[in-house]
Parts: structure tokens; sequence; C-alpha cells
């Protein structure tokens, strides 16, 4: 065990998180953490780590465990320090090394004395066996690796914005290597490049890891395991998020027959007492009836914390067909071209998730669509349409004096307060928070507000950049299933892939300054562009790369030829000719079996290429370079289908040897 807890119960005040909960941490563990905001889920990775001491119970760790921990709270870290030295705080005992040496080689200026020329030996030996005098240059590597160009390393920490920011620290986390990751909504500050990246990252960590996210995209790909927070509760699920959904239900439904079964129990015993209890004769029974139900351990009745709520638009205007069109249009920032030249039309129904890396353009795009940023080409709006907008900068015109519900109540929707109060519980803003004035809400509080005031708008079109940022997983499902149903147009930015895949018909992607359309959802858009790369990566290979897959269609082509032969010679076959074909099997025979060790051969040196490649994907140094990693990847690749159509060859020359054994 690496790490966890045992009978562990942590208090805020008079408000209990857990209760006697215990959750032992496995090497490998691949663990996706769960529950409603406010739960408490950033608070046990606290606990974790030692931040926070438990009110009862031991937090138990391993005194060799390391723990690498990437918190949601990294906006508050700030430091004048350069990038290269905030990733180089992953060496933390080999920089008290260096410091320590310089100490001393101060020393040895002023003082030549033998006791501190060997300490200073010493050191120089210790500091060369910890690998000190790489740690510059890997550190460099990685950062780059990560996307920072060179001239950004001695760029203070302070001029990144949050996404660069947690690149940063996981390129911290990578050198460091810790045996146990805790990792706190990883992939909300980065585009999705980045997190295809650290899904290929952790698929080969060697480590265990621990992640809180309302990505269920990313869980379903990276956990084994599931454990959720709920009713002051650690439950543990063996699966993936998908696995957990489809359990938690059969568990709630068995716990409400056991309810109910135990609750008919209980009305029949108290029935019993009632009737016996005025006899004298049946007095004892009784008694001993009223003891049983008094020790009876009582099932409790499975409640849902959080109901589902639907949201509900309401039009009253049908756009026209087209509702924007954008021609010739061209967007630069000094020297960056975000676009140049390019057109599109959203039309009426269109569902759009404009996707791709962060600085290719996406919000600027919104802008644009929106008309609040300026450009070059021309945007023509359609008949009928109202857009509504949600971006950031939209807390702007929020009413600081407003409180919450005084704020919706504003926007003309018509609805009564009893419905937003209803509706804001979507939003995360339960009981007494929906009277909180907007000038004391959080940052990410106030962008839920203003998401709120845009989906109760009565737009046909909306434009929304990134509206799941401040929501939780249950809030992004009701947002989805909303998005659906609405009977109007939408252009969105979003990373969190589950939840385009539920709400997109149309993918756009700026490439090469160009709005590229896709015409369909995300998983066909992800099948689509995983085509184009094969192609690509296809008609870039070498000739001879084809010799295994030509050899192996010409054995094949023979073996049919054989089999064809031997199917004509069954039909002609005589007496006289009996002879003969004893001799042709044992040659047959003699042919497959050297086939077969030719096979046996191959997948034996493949296999230990594999796990070569394997040992390189797992090291961090493979990742601080793009070139090698995805050098290293695609050998994989193709080491992996070669082995698959070995162990096919293997299997059918194998059945063969034995045909042919039977007969002679």
């Amino acid at each position: 065990m690496l790490a966890g807890f045992q009978d562990v119960t942590f208090e805020f005040g008079a408000r209990a998180i857990i209760e006697d909960a215990t959750w032992h941490i496995q090497p490998n563990d691949r663990i996706g953490l769960i529950g409603f905001n406010g739960t408490g889920k950033s608070t046990l990775l606290k606990l974790l780590v030692g931040e926070y001491s438990p009110s009862k119970g031991t937090i138990e760790k391993s005194r060799n465990t390391s723990i690498g921990y990437l918190h949601q709270d990294l906006l508050s870290f700030d430091t004048n320090d350069s990038i290269l030295q905030v990733a180089l705080g992953a060496f933390e005992k080999i920089l008290q090394l260096e410091k320590e040496i310089e100490e001393i080689g101060r020393e040895l200026e002023k003082n030549p004395d033998d006791k501190l020329v060997h300490d200073y030996s010493d050191k120089l030996h210790e500091l060369e066996v910890l690998g000190g005098y790489n740690i510059h240059h890997k550190t460099e590597e990685v950062l780059q690796g990560l996307g920072f160009a060179n001239n950004d390393l001695q760029r203070p920490y302070r001029e990144f914005s949050g996404g660069w920011r947690m690149r940063v620290l996981l390129a911290k986390m990578i050198l460091q290597q810790p045996d146990l990751l805790l990792l706190d909504e990883p992939t909300n500050h980065l585009d999705l490049p980045s997190i295809e990246w650290l899904e290929k990252y952790l698929q080969h960590y060697q480590g265990a890891v621990v992640i809180v996210s309302h990505d269920k995209y990313f869980l379903n790909r990276m956990v084994t395991k599931i454990v959720e927070l709920y009713q002051k509760q650690l439950h543990i699920y063996i699966g993936n998020y998908d696995f957990y959904e489809k359990e938690k239900e059969e568990r709630i439904a068995m716990q409400q027959r056991a309810y109910e079964n135990q609750q008919d129990y209980i009305r029949q015993n108290e029935r019993l007492v009632e009737r016996f209890r005025a006899k004298a004769s049946k007095a004892a029974m009784a008694q001993s009836l009223i003891k049983k139900l008094e020790k009876l351990d009582r099932i409790e009745v499975p409640e849902i914390e959080r109901p589902n709520i639907k949201i509900n638009f309401r039009l009253d205007k049908v756009p026209g067909k087209i509702l924007v069109e954008l021609k010739s249009i061209t967007k630069t920032f000094g020297e960056n071209v975000i676009v140049k030249n390019s057109s599109a039309e959203v039309n009426r129904g269109d569902k759009i998730a404009l996707i791709g890396a962060n600085g290719k353009g996406k919000s600027t795009l919104l802008r644009i669509i929106a008309g609040t940023e300026s450009f070059t080409g021309e945007r023509k709006w359609g008949h009928n349409v109202e857009e509504s907008f949600y971006a950031q900068h939209q807390l702007e015109a929020l009413n600081l004096n407003n409180t919450v519900v005084e704020e919706m109540m504003q926007c003309g929707s018509q609805k009564t307060e009893l419905e937003l109060r209803t509706l804001l519980g979507c939003f995360l803003f339960s009981g007494d928070d929906v009277e909180k004035k907007i000038k004391v809400l959080s940052g990410g509080e106030k962008a839920r507000v203003a998401l709120a005031k845009t989906i109760i708008s009565k737009a046909n079109f909306l434009l929304l950049d990134e509206p799941t940022n401040h929501l939780d997983m249950h809030s992004c499902e009701l947002l989805a299933e909303a998005l659906n149903k609405y009977e109007g147009s939408y252009v969105l930015v979003s990373h969190d892939r589950y939840f385009i895949s539920q709400t997109a018909n149309k993918i756009w992607e700026i490439v090469d300054h160009e709005i590229k359309e896709f015409k369909g959802g995300y998983e066909e858009w992800v099948e689509w562009k995983k085509r184009q790369e094969e192609l690509v990566a296809r008609s870039q290979e070498p000739r001879k790369s084809n010799g295994v897959k030509e050899l192996k269609e010409s054995l094949d082509n023979k073996l049919n030829l054989q089999k064809t032969d031997s199917k004509q010679n069954e039909t002609s076959k005589t007496p006289s000719s009996e002879g003969g074909e004893a001799k042709q099997q044992k040659k047959e025979l003699q042919k497959q079996q050297k086939i077969f060790q030719q096979v046996e051969e191959k997948i034996a040196k493949l296999t230990q290429q594999k796990l070569e490649l394997e040992s390189a994907l797992a090291s961090p140094d493979t990742y601080s370079d793009k070139g090698k990693f995805l050098q290293t990847e695609n050998s994989y690749k193709k080491i992996s289908a070669e082995l698959q159509q070995l162990n096919k060859q293997y299997e059918e020359v194998f059945e063969k040897i034995m045909k042919l054994e039977s007969k002679t």
C-alpha cells in the first residue's frame, strides 16, 4: 500500500466531510475520485498530502512513498521566479546540495582546510550520483516538450496564464517521478492537444494516480477504479466512470428494496407488540420483540443529493435558414494571423463545437461572430436572429448590487422566482446562496450566474465560450441535456470532450488560418482524423516498411494455393497415388515446422522490442523531445500491429501442423 485512510473522520467546524472512512491506494492504481461540488474531494487530497490532519483515525503512508500533487489552487501560487526555476523545484535535494557545495567553495577560498576539501569532494561525488549535472538540461527539454519556446524559459512564472502555469507544475511533477500522483481537475486549464498529451503520459506512467475531474471522457480513458464521496462515506467501484454509473443505479435499487423489506418487517413486529402488550401472558414476548427492534441495524432510505432539474428554453422567434454568414474574414494580432480570407456560415439547427489548441483563435472567432471583435471582411446576420453571448467578459455586465436571484429576475425570461431558484440549483446555487450579492461572489460563481442568464434568455442563437469551466459533472450533464432539446442553434468552445460529444452535430476547426467544417459529431470527427493521420503516415513510410506485409501476403497466397491444390487432389485421388501423397504430406509437415520456428523467433524478438519501447514510453525523457516521443509511439504501434499479425500466423501454422501430424 502506498497511502490511504484508516477509520478517518474529518470535520470543518461542525460540518463533517467524511466519517469513519477507510481507503487504501495500491501501487499502479488508477482511481477517479468523484462527488458533487462542495462535498470535499479536494479536502481528501489535502488530507493525503498532510495539509490537513484528521479529527479521528490515521492517514497511512509508506515511508518511501513520494507524492506529486497538482491542485486547482495553482492560480493562487505566484512568484517572480522564472518558469525554469519553478520546474527545477522538482530536484529539491540536488538544489540543496548545489547550495552546500557553493557555500563550501566560498569557505575554501578563505580557509583551504583538509576537512573542507574532503567534504567538497564527497558532495561533488554525491551530486554526480544523483544526476545533478543534467537537471538543467533535462528540465529545459521537458518544458520544451510541453510547448514552451526556448526564450520563454527565463520569463517570470507570473507572466503566464492559468493553462500555461498548469503545464509548468505538470513539468515539475514529471521530473519528480513520484510514486503517487494526485491530480485535482488537471484538464480545467488545458486545451485538447494538451489533454491528449497528458492522457498519453498517464497511460504509460508507472506509479499510482488519483484524479479528481468533471471530465467524464477523461475519467473513462484513465481510471479503472472509482471512489465516490457521497453522504460523508467513501464508496468504491471497480471499473471506469461508465461502469460506476450502472453499478450505482443497481446499488441504489438494491438498497431501496432492502429498505422497503426492512420497513415491512418493522411494521409487522410493531403490530405484534401492540397486540400482545395488553395481555399478561404475552407481555414477555412483547418486551422481547421491542428489544429486537431496538437492536436492529436500520437501513437508511436511499437519497439522491442532487435531483435532476430540467432546464427549459423558450424561443420567441424562428430565424431564417442562415443565421450568420462570414465572408473572406481576416483577423491578425500583429504578426500573429488567426484567420485569413476564410468563409463559413451557421445554418438553422446547427450545433457547432469550435475546437483546437489554445492560441488558435477560437474565442476570437466567437467574438467576431458576436460582433465584439474588429476584423476585415464581411459578417452578415440572417433574418430574425436573436443572439446571446456567454464569455468571461460577460461578468462585467452583472449588477454588483443585485442578489443572484434579483439578477436573474431582471433578464426578462418571464420565469417565476420559484422557477428561477430551481434553475439556479443546476448552476450550483442552493438554499440561501441565491440571496448573496453579486459583489461577494467568487469569479467562478459570477461566471455561473452569467451562464444561467445566457441560458434563460429567449435567444435563438447562442455563443458559448467554455460554458462547463465552473460546473460539476452533474451540472454539465444537465446542461448537455438541455442543449440537446434546445430548438435554436449555437456555436460553443469547450475542452470537455464528453460535453462536445453530447452536444455537437458539426465540428469547426481553425487549420492553416481557415475555418474547416466537419459535418458530424465529435466521435465521428476523431475517427476521421485518425484515418487522415494514418494515410499521411503511410504515404511518408519508406517502401521497405511494406516488406513484412508483402511477405505475409505472399505466404497467404501460397497457403491458399496449397489448400486449393489439396482439395483438387482429394477429388482426383486414386489408390496408386496414396504413397506419393504420404510423401508429399511429410514434406509439407517439415515445411510448416520450419515456418513455425521462424514465426516463433520473430515473435520473441518483437516482444522484447515492445517491452523496451514500453519502458521508453514510461520515461519522462521521452516526453522532453516531441520528435522522439512521436517516433517511439509510432514504433510501438507498428510493432504491436506486427505482433498481432504474427500471432495470427502462429496459430494458423500450428493448426496446419496438427492436421498434418494426424495424417502421417
